[in-house]
């Protein structure tokens, strides 16, 4: 299986979307990772992950999430009003 998912960040008040085999390890990573994009805006937390069968499915789906710049569509899909 693989996820897509959108992690939040309070401090930064930001999104991060991505696709793991595991949204919870990969939160563990962003958490602690020591550079980069993420280390920026620790603490994330996983605020929405969607389970797809094939690895190809969940690159569309994460790459038709990262085309909506709107931080008003990123949370319409939290809300679950847009389906990916």
């Amino acid at each position: 299986m693989y996820y897509v998912y959108i992690l939040y960040s309070e401090s930064g008040d930001r999104y991060y979307k991505g696709m793991s085999q595991n949204p919870e390890n990969r939160l563990m990573y962003h958490n602690s990772k020591e550079k980069g994009y993420t280390s920026r805006y620790r603490p994330w937390k996983l605020v929405w992950k969607k389970e797809f069968d094939t690895k190809q499915e969940a690159l569309a789906a994460e790459q038709q999430l990262k085309k909506w710049k709107s931080r008003i569509m990123i949370e319409r899909v939290i809300n679950g009003e847009v389906k990916l």
